[in-house]
């Protein structure tokens, strides 16, 4: 079976991505507790169990295309790029957004890294922006991590948490 880690085992900021993805697609129809074992164990059993009490929310969990490479030669990426700048896309857009409000944020926006990436200053910039809008933000480097902070967030009462910057 597949598996967050086995997704994320690439390395690549696409594949940290898509572990989150495949949990949060999990969390959505079973719940926190089922998508936090299913994710720990691999195994499928733990949906022969669910009472299926999911996490409506996460139904709006979503990607932001905003960068990277697409094509298959310079050409194409150059076309491909050219065409996502026309609909609107924004260079330092975070990669992904919650759009639930939950007291004192208006939405969750999360930027994802590999363990080694580097935050570029347009990134920085958008979570500056993003912040005095009342959202929040934070970098994360891993599909546990951002998991993590997806759960925390929206069963928060209000406490305070460590969003990370770097």
């Amino acid at each position: 079976m597949i598996t967050p880690d086995i997704l994320a085992k690439t390395g690549s900021e696409h594949g940290i991505q898509a572990g989150l993805f495949a949990w949060a697609a999990v969390a959505r129809y079973h719940g926190f507790e089922v998508a936090n074992l299913w994710a720990s164990t691999g195994d499928a059993k733990v949906f022969l169990t669910s009472k299926k009490i999911g996490v409506p929310a996460l139904e709006w969990l979503h990607a932001i295309p905003n960068g990277g490479a697409r094509g298959d030669d310079a050409k194409s990426r150059a076309i491909r790029g050219a065409t996502m700048k026309a609909e609107g896309v924004r260079d330092g857009v975070a990669d992904i957004f919650l759009p639930v409000p939950k007291y004192p944020y208006h939405g969750l926006y999360i930027e994802m890294k590999t363990p080694t990436g580097q935050i570029r200053p347009s990134q920085k910039a958008f979570r500056t922006f993003a912040l005095a809008q009342g959202y929040a933000f934070s970098f994360e480097r891993s599909w546990r991590d951002a998991a993590d902070l997806i759960q925390w967030y929206l069963t928060n009462d209000g406490s305070s948490w460590q969003f990370k910057d770097k």
